[in-house]
């Protein structure tokens, strides 16, 4: 199973990215899949996910308000709508796909995972 993610770059503090995360269906379509980060010299953390379906997202406190989380089934697709963006965003954002139907805060639930993509906002 590979998910290829993508849509990072270097923003302005107060802009927006997408991150986009692809992946095949047969690996995605009855999971739920998630966005997680790493900052430099700290541990990965949880961002935000989505269930099987579509219809429950769960979100990191530090991102409740400002990023959302999408699926597109037919392109096999997951993205993540960040705006208004800190400096403390700066991370690799990784994608990955879920055991469970349900969205989970915890990585141990994740399975399959992107190779992650640099975001950096600048002050």
């Amino acid at each position: 199973v590979q998910l290829q993610a993508s849509g990072g770059g270097l923003v302005q503090a107060g802009g927006s990215l997408r991150l986009s995360c692809a992946t095949s269906r047969r690996a995605s379509s009855n999971n739920a899949m998630g966005w997680f980060r790493q900052a430099p010299g700290k541990e990965r953390e949880f961002v935000t996910a989505v269930s099987w379906n579509g219809g429950s997202t769960i979100y990191a406190d530090s991102v409740k308000g400002r990023f959302t989380i999408s699926r597109d089934y037919g392109k096999n697709v997951v993205y993540l709508q960040m705006n208004s963006l800190k400096p403390e965003d700066t991370a690799v954002y990784y994608c990955a796909v879920s055991r469970r139907a349900v969205p989970s805060r915890a990585s141990s639930e994740y399975s399959y995972w992107g190779q992650g993509t640099q975001v950096t906002v600048s002050s």
